[in-house]
């Protein structure tokens, strides 16, 4: 039986992955509160819902790729949410990066409707969404992460069932942590770099050939190759400003998490101070 694939967020990494599903030749119906997104994949095949709960009512897998906590709440548990039209034996993937608690509360009442959950966080960005190229890292049932697979698989490089329940949106944020510390440290360096007179470019080179380097960090440190006048203009701003949100919201959620299990992260208590500046929001100082 062909899955019916149902999608709800549709920013920059949902509504590719979206596409993927359609570009796959699966049955998708797609909702997001902006109406742009869902009209261009409306016009490559999707269909739209007008509520999540009218989406759910007709799909197997349900992807949730929203930007927050309160929003995955919002989206799973509203009143026109989706377990107030999702189908028996159906699942919800949580592709959001969330708390796991988080998870663990829209389980708790989809169990009551025979209702699966995964939390399937995801890592790739943008381009690997596009490209197909995403790292699915799956918490929950083996069963559940089955029937989820033949969704994953249109934008999947690599699918890792992490564990139970939650284990997906922890291995999110020690993943996130690690990038965020990476962004800093190749920020850093180069700044270092030019103050004292050498070439960006050795430094690349270098750092390139030692495996210090990595695409990703690199790719970041565009950011900050860009004309000033265009770095700094309002539009290039408040892109790089919702990078910062994001990027202090994960970090904030990774020390709550430390918390619970009384560890203490000091690098990630000052790095989560520093994602204005190392995104270009704040003064750069010497850099």
């Amino acid at each position: 039986m062909t899955v019916r694939a149902g999608f709800i967020g549709l920013g920059s990494i949902g509504k590719p992955m979206a596409g993927r599903l359609v570009a796959a030749g699966l049955e998708t119906v797609v909702y997001d509160v902006a109406r742009a997104p869902v009209d261009v994949l409306v016009a490559q095949g999707a269909r739209a819902a007008e509520s999540p709960r009218e989406l759910a009512a007709s799909s197997d897998v349900v992807g949730v790729c929203v930007r927050d906590d309160d929003d995955v709440l919002a989206v799973c548990l509203g009143e026109d949410g989706i377990l107030a039209g999702a189908r028996p034996d159906s699942v919800i993937a949580i592709h959001s990066t969330v708390l796991p608690r988080t998870v663990e509360k829209v389980a708790e009442a989809a169990r009551t409707r025979d209702v699966g959950v995964v939390d399937a966080c995801i890592t790739g960005g943008p381009s690997g969404a596009q490209q197909g190229t995403l790292t699915y890292m799956v918490g929950g049932e083996a069963a559940a992460l089955e029937r989820c697979r033949p969704v994953f698989e249109t934008a999947a490089k690599k699918i890792v069932h992490a564990g139970p329940l939650g284990s997906g949106a922890k291995v999110k944020l020690c993943n996130n942590l690690m990038t965020y510390l990476a962004w800093i440290s190749a920020y850093e360096a180069t700044s270092l770099a030019r103050a004292i007179g050498l070439p960006q470019e050795v430094l690349e080179e270098v750092t390139r050939s030692n495996g210090n380097m990595t695409d990703p960090m690199l790719q970041f440190l565009g950011i900050h190759k860009m004309p000033d006048e265009a770095r700094r203009g309002e539009p290039m701003q408040e892109i790089l400003d919702g990078y910062r949100k994001v990027a202090e919201k994960d970090l904030t959620w990774t020390l709550a998490l430390a918390r619970e299990v009384d560890l203490e992260l000091p690098g990630t208590e000052l790095a989560s101070g520093l994602m204005g500046r190392i995104y270009g929001i704040e003064d750069e100082g010497s850099g």
